[in-house]
């Protein structure tokens, strides 16, 4: 089957306009998608002010319309962890912080994440997770140079374990 030359013209054209269709409609959504973007960066930012100000309440509020959006996002439900275990609800706290470690699992190599996990978890009285943590802490030998004395902490924090999980014990008989 040979194309004569109006045909062929005719599917260059048809080519041209699909191609140029595409671009148009990708501009238009990327467009869309950066619009979206700046403003949840603005909101982040605003709540990262608002913390830093103490209008812990603020900068929840300020977070939470991120992650209306976007609730996988890493960083706002990091902060948002740390937020709400600033107010004192360490179990909601945990659960944000486990979240951000299902979205990003690597996350276990981060000592002052892996820290802060383990202090959310005492408070939420999950020891069992907390002593995994802190144990993965210990094991990894980190230091920071903002926390010189990391690795007593993380031991302080295992023995205050023990002798809450044992509390707990002679609380309950």
């Amino acid at each position: 089957m040979t194309f004569t030359e109006p045909i062929r013209k005719y599917i260059l054209s048809c080519i041209v306009v699909l191609i140029v269709f595409g671009l148009i409609v990708a501009s238009i959504l990327a467009k869309k998608q950066d619009e979206e973007f700046i403003k949840n960066e603005s909101l982040y930012n605003n709540a990262v002010q608002l913390q830093s100000n103490g209008d812990l309440e603020g900068a929840e509020s300020a977070l939470s319309q991120v992650l209306e959006k976007q609730p996988n996002s890493e960083i706002a439900n990091y902060l948002v962890a740390l937020i709400i275990a600033q107010k004192g609800d360490l179990k909601q706290a945990a659960m944000h912080m486990q979240k951000v470690l299902d979205i990003n699992p690597h996350k276990v190599e981060d000592p002052r994440f892996m820290i802060q996990l383990g202090e959310i978890f005492i408070g939420a009285k999950k020891y069992e997770e907390a002593k995994i943590v802190l144990l993965h802490c210990q094991q990894s030998h980190w230091t920071l140079e903002d926390i010189p004395n990391y690795q007593e902490h993380v031991s302080s924090l295992l023995e205050q374990i023990e002798i809450l999980h044992l509390k707990e014990g002679t609380d309950n008989e």
